[in-house]
């Protein structure tokens, strides 16, 4: 019994941390004309909370020619699906 309980925590071990998925909800614009949008992006686990989500979303939507306005919330999986239809083609697009 002893063996086989070393066995399943060295897979464990081995195995690492199982990778959450963090995802963040923002407001962007556009000027010349004004365009606003609604949009959900994925962000790294290390920046899951809004402060630090703005500061991997600004450079991403900055590249697409949108402004950063603010990031609303972050939230794992199980906020995907209320959200998908009031982001539209914003979602998960940058």
């Amino acid at each position: 019994m002893t063996r086989f309980a070393l066995t399943l925590a060295l897979f464990a071990a081995l195995a690492g941390p199982v990778s959450a998925e963090c995802f963040a909800d923002y407001k962007a614009k556009q000027d010349a004309p004004l365009r606003l949008h609604y949009g959900v992006a994925q962000v790294s686990d290390a920046n899951c909370s809004p402060g630090n989500a703005e500061s991997e979303l600004a450079p991403r939507l900055a590249a697409g020619g949108w402004t950063l306005l603010n990031v609303l919330s972050t939230f794992g999986p199980e906020g995907l699906g209320e959200r998908q239809a009031s982001a539209g083609e914003y979602f998960l697009r940058f």
